[in-house]
């Protein structure tokens, strides 16, 4: 577990300004301060607490099952992600096999650095192209430190993530270790995830800050300083945030509102009556309609102009730049 520094940052939402919530009830047995609506605080996950998230293939399986069951919760091997990340970077690239050869259910890392002949862009727009995995759960395809299905660890040099991609990018192309420092800032200003849950998502956040820490000893061959550390987390606790993605609001937070329709009686004048009707629901619950939502909407950081905005703005046709 981190230093309680990088927890309380880890554990920070950075739209309600509050901590992350658990949003699921599973952990409600253990008492008070453990329901689906509580803040998840350092105390719970510290201590006599400090097993108590854990991985999803060290969950016990009913608890698997059930997940999969209520949230539609599944997660998917690394081959799988491979996969599927190295169809996105082929159509960057424009060839197949940018990072590694496939061979079924395995696959080889390309031992030469990574060429950009050929194609418009270089090294340093692929280190900043945006990438979004949604409901990401552990971020398997964000980093890959380990399957999250077989729980198996993988080597830091066959790692198949879009950021260990990144990483592996800016190793390549950076002399100086100012250089590493900047890009490797700005690879994980550019990825971004959400996830319903909060211990997936303290899980997701705590995968990123470790595998900084992996590619940093690998670079300087010690461990990076908390000064570090905690501006590494702090974009981290920004672009891995809690959502409901299908109402871009924090989970939970739609609440109901007083609707007051008015029925007019027949007759007028001073004994002239209405009624208020409230509406037991939020309006874009009720009405499936995602811009009509009493919750609270969820934002994200943009870190070349350092602004925030409404993760839901960009389905509004909002500004902002691609994401693939």
């Amino acid at each position: 577990m981190f230093d309680s520094e990088l927890l309380d940052i880890l554990l920070i939402d950075r739209t309600t300004r509050k901590n992350i919530i658990w949003a699921t009830s599973d952990y409600s047995s253990n008492g008070i301060c453990f329901d689906e609506q509580d803040e998840i605080t350092p105390d719970l996950v510290t201590g006599v607490y400090a097993d108590l998230i854990q991985p999803r293939i060290a969950k016990p399986q009913n608890a698997q099952s059930g997940r999969t069951r209520d949230k539609a919760e599944v997660f998917t091997p690394s081959w799988i992600c491979n996969k599927q990340n190295n169809l996105v970077d082929e159509e960057w690239f424009g060839r197949p096999d940018v990072f590694n050869t496939e061979d079924g259910v395995k696959w080889s890392a390309t031992e030469k650095a990574v060429l950009f002949d050929g194609i418009k862009k270089n090294w340093c727009d692929y280190v900043d192209a945006q990438r979004l995995e949604i409901s990401c759960g552990e971020a398997p395809y964000l980093v890959s430190r380990y399957d999250t299905v077989t729980g198996e660890r993988i080597p830091l040099d066959q790692r198949i993530g879009l950021l260990d991609r990144k990483m592996r990018i800016v190793g390549e192309n950076t002399d100086t270790a100012e250089d590493w420092l900047k890009w490797s800032q700005r690879a994980f200003e550019s990825i971004y995830g959400y996830e319903y849950q909060g211990d997936n998502l303290l899980l997701a956040r705590e995968n990123l800050l470790y595998t900084y820490i992996d590619y940093y000893k690998e670079r300087f061959g010690q461990c990076p300083s908390m000064t570090l550390l905690k501006n590494i987390a702090k974009i981290i606790s920004w672009n891995i945030w809690q959502m409901d993605g299908l109402k871009y609001v924090v989970p939970l937070s739609c609440k109901p509102v007083e609707d007051f329709q008015m029925s007019l009686f027949e007759d007028f004048g001073e004994d002239d009556e209405t009624l208020a009707q409230p509406s037991n629901a939020c309006p874009g619950c009720a009405r499936g309609n995602i811009y009509e939502h009493t919750g609270i909407y969820c934002k994200i950081m943009d870190w070349r102009s350092k602004t925030s905005v409404q993760f839901i703005s960009m389905m509004k046709g909002g500004k902002h730049r691609e994401w693939l």
